[in-house]
């Protein structure tokens, strides 16, 4: 028998997992989402709207790890340019 579980509930427990996801993993945004099944809109607000009224020390935690995710997302997007483009030029050569 399926037991029908309250929306709030739901939501509540999606909150507090993606917490923790990103707080052991250092998981970004995307990546909780992509985990998740969720849109990465539906993690934002979950972390910075939701989370905060729900447990203030476990969001402290999760603000740490989305600045630095912050911080360092342009060395990830020049990581990610450079590695397209050493691709491309792996496939010129053969």
């Amino acid at each position: 028998m399926l037991l029908m579980v309250p929306q709030r509930v739901r939501i509540k427990n999606r909150v507090l997992a993606c917490a923790n996801v990103i707080i052991r993993k250092g998981a970004t945004v995307r990546e909780v989402a992509d985990i998740m099944g969720v849109p990465k809109s539906t993690v934002f607000v979950d972390m910075t709207q939701r989370l905060p009224i729900m447990n203030k020390d476990l969001f402290q935690q999760v603000r740490k790890v989305m600045e630095y995710n912050k911080g360092v997302r342009h060395i990830r997007g020049g990581d990610s340019t450079r590695e397209l483009f050493a691709k491309r030029v792996q496939g010129d050569e053969e």
